[in-house]
């Protein structure tokens, strides 16, 4: 296979990467200034952004004209929210607000003009899991998939930071008790380098149903030691970049990457972003998925 360039790629950078302060203008402008071509939006715990399921009617149609003006897409959601309110909750309020929360984001993300809501694959999160949790949530997950397959929504279970959903595997066998072309998966590569997975063995196992990929550095779980899923900056952790891209390279993977990250530590929160996507482009160029690195682009 010859090589892609960076016009062939779709790379996105999460909300979260950017300033908090931003409005939805801001973000997507910025976005465009760091050579983006997708942010993907957040819709986690807090109320916050919880709010953003019952946006009005104004609201959801501004935010059309924001990514119609801007020239960067919102093609998906990350929907996180169900930390908080899981759908394996022994609670019945709490697995009802779990359903709320599904429905609402499927329905934001028709009005929205988005295509992928990437799940959590947490049964609980705050509580302690067992048999009972695991069945309510797959009864809450199947629930969902219902309702996304009526209204056109892809619904992508994130590879984890929490065992229920730590490998390509797990969530091909949580896919065989509900088939849908409607559930998809949706790699953290960091998550799975993290779990000590076969890398290259589950992305070749899962290609067919992967929507799209997050790139991200971790640092490895290890006896007395839970790993480090968040805020590992890139070089530093356990992953193999360049073998991943190697091997997406020789499956012809095209789908979109994800870039993600956090900030709210650096000065620079700008010049931090642009440092990780000329570093992630130069791992591609490394493992041979393109042709060329672009500074800047």
């Amino acid at each position: 296979m010859n090589a892609l360039t960076r016009a062939d790629i779709k790379l996105g950078i999460y909300e979260k990467a950017l300033p908090p302060d931003l409005d939805w203008p801001g973000r997507l402008a910025a976005a465009r200034r760091l050579g983006f071509d997708f942010v993907e939006m957040s819709v986690d715990e807090t109320d916050e952004r919880l709010a953003r399921l019952r946006w009005s009617t104004s609201e959801r149609k501004a935010f059309r004209e924001a990514v119609a003006d801007s020239g960067v897409s919102v093609p998906s959601m990350c929907l996180s929210g169900h930390r908080r309110f899981p759908l394996g909750s022994r609670d019945p309020a709490v697995r009802q607000r779990a359903d709320e929360i599904m429905r609402d984001a499927i329905h934001l993300a028709v009005d929205l003009g988005i295509r992928t809501i990437q799940l959590a694959g947490y049964d609980v999160y705050y509580e302690q899991g067992g048999e009972d949790t695991v069945v309510y949530f797959k009864d809450g997950l199947r629930r969902g998939l219902e309702l996304a397959a009526r209204e056109n929504v892809m619904l992508a279970m994130e590879i984890m930071d929490h065992p229920l959903q730590c490998s390509i595997v797990k969530f091909l066998n949580l896919r065989a008790s509900m088939p849908s072309p409607w559930f998809s998966v949706y790699p953290d590569l960091g998550n799975l380098s993290a779990w000590g997975a076969d890398v290259a063995g589950e992305l070749e196992l899962g290609l067919e149903h992967i929507v799209a990929m997050h790139l991200k550095d971790t640092i490895a779980v290890a006896p007395g030691f839970p790993g480090k899923f968040k805020e590992v900056p890139f070089g530093d952790g356990c992953v193999d970049f360049s073998a991943a891209f190697r091997t997406l390279a020789r499956l012809r993977y095209r789908g979109p990457f994800l870039v993600e990250m956090w900030t709210g530590k650096t000065d620079d929160p700008y010049a931090e972003i642009a440092r990780a996507r000329d570093w992630l482009l130069a791992k591609m160029t490394e493992g041979g998925y393109l042709a060329a690195t672009i500074q800047g682009a």
